[in-house]
Order: C-alpha cells, then sequence, then structure tokens
C-alpha cells in the first residue's frame, strides 16, 4: 500500500511568485514551444519543438543521437499523442533510466525532475524528502506519472506545451545541472596524475661514454676470430676464381 505524500511548503517569498517576467516578451524567460503553434507552421517548427522537449528533458548534454525516441516523434508528428505524452515517454524512456535514474538517488531525482517537467527547483528539503518517498513506494513510472498529472504541471504547461524554466534570479539554467551528483561521481575511475617526462635528455642517459679497454673487455674474441679468418678465406677463394677466370678468358 502507498505511503500517503508528506505535506510541505515553500520556504521562500521567491516560490510564490508566479513569474520573473512575461513569457515570449522578455529576454530573461525562454522561448514557450506550443504544439497549436506547429499545425500550419514548417515541418522546420515541429522539428524545433521535439528538439526542445529532447533538450528539457535529457539536458543540453544528453541531446545525443542515439538517445532519439524515434516511434514518439512519429506519433507526435502525426498528433496521435500530446506534447504532454511525448515528455511522459521520454522520462520513462530506457536512455533516461539509465542516463538519469541509475546513476543517481532519490533525493537527487527529485531535484531532477522538478527542474525538467516542473520547470523549477525544489521549494525545500522537505519537499525532496516527500517526493523521494514517492519514488520509493510508488516506482520510477508511477513518480513521473504523477508529476505530470499533477495539477501544477496542467496549470502550467497543460497538454501541449513543452516545460521550460520558469523561474530564474542568478543560478545557472537548469539545463547545466550534471546529471549525477557528486556521490556517483568519486564511484567512477579516477584518471591518474599526469607526470611529464623528458624526451631528450633520458636518451642520452642511456648510453656509457666511450671506453675502448671496457671494448677490448667486453669483445668475443673467439667469435671475432672466426668470423675474420672465414671472411680471408673467402676472399682468397674469390681471389683465385677471378684469375683463373681470367687466365681462361686470355
Amino acid at each position: 500500500m502507498p505511503l500517503p505524500q508528506l505535506e510541505y511548503r515553500p520556504s521562500s517569498q521567491n516560490q510564490r511568485v508566479e513569474s520573473f517576467g512575461v513569457a515570449d516578451q522578455t529576454e530573461d524567460t525562454p522561448y514557450i514551444y506550443r504544439l497549436e503553434n506547429t499545425t500550419t507552421a514548417t515541418a522546420s517548427e515541429m522539428e524545433a519543438l521535439i528538439w526542445a522537449a529532447y533538450r528539457q528533458v535529457f539536458n543540453e548534454q544528453e541531446t545525443l543521437q542515439f538517445n532519439r525516441q524515434v516511434t514518439l516523434e512519429t506519433q507526435l508528428k502525426n498528433h496521435s499523442i500530446t506534447v504532454r505524452d511525448f515528455i511522459r515517454g521520454l522520462a520513462k524512456s530506457e536512455r533516461f533510466y539509465r542516463l538519469v535514474v541509475e546513476p543517481n538517488n532519490n533525493y537527487r531525482l527529485v531535484e531532477l525532475c522538478l527542474k525538467r517537467l516542473l520547470g523549477r527547483e525544489p521549494y525545500n528539503r522537505e519537499e525532496e524528502i516527500s517526493w523521494s518517498i514517492q519514488i520509493a513506494t510508488l516506482g520510477w513510472s508511477k513518480f513521473v506519472d504523477v508529476l505530470l498529472d499533477s495539477e501544477e504541471y496542467t496549470r502550467w504547461f497543460g497538454d501541449n506545451t513543452v516545460p521550460y524554466q520558469r523561474k530564474r534570479m542568478s543560478d545557472r539554467p537548469f539545463s547545466f545541472t550534471p546529471r549525477y551528483g557528486a556521490d556517483y561521481r568519486n564511484k567512477l575511475p579516477q584518471p591518474k596524475p599526469y607526470v611529464p617526462v623528458a624526451r631528450f635528455e633520458p636518451l642520452f642517459e642511456q648510453f656509457e661514454p666511450f671506453s675502448l679497454e671496457k671494448v677490448m673487455r667486453r669483445a668475443d674474441w673467439a667469435t671475432t676470430s672466426g668470423v675474420v679468418l672465414a671472411g680471408g678465406i673467402l676472399l682468397v677463394f674469390f681471389l683465385l676464381l677471378a684469375a683463373n677466370l681470367g687466365v681462361s678468358g686470355g
């Protein structure tokens, strides 16, 4: 039996402000992508809406070609599903689960999903705890449904608007939020520290100074004598052969 969601309240007056600007009219608010704006528009505008949804859900660093959900894109282009359903499909996709859900704990998942799906930061720690309990009891898929079917999502985005960052005062945009936290990052293999290697000096250090005494002491005289003797015999043989050929020719 799922646990009831814990109650929480905004802890700052800024969380009660609906907007810091007028959408589509000020520079500090994003362009809003709506499905109704593409009904009589070119295909490029529908593509722009689709990629805006990818950027919102998968984040700037994760909008890669292999993360595309072609079936969902086709359904949206055919108006078989709404933008809300498209966002739902992206958040429930296997690629999103592997990239975002698996590397993070529930608290960070709450932070990322509120930013990406509701367009705002968590109000406070109480809200993070409240939603993290819902993830643990409902599971990931149902948690996504609860967020996207919530009164807050419906009020701000409805069925046909791509979620966007609703409020921003001084921090960096949500699109620059890393997909995993420090706890997961610290578990990754650490690169070895770079140790500069001198290129020329060690090369000369490999060779000893020339010493005739060491050469004479280390030489294999038995082998050297055999090679000299064999060479002398071959030289005499070729000289005699040349002399015989010269006599025969004369």
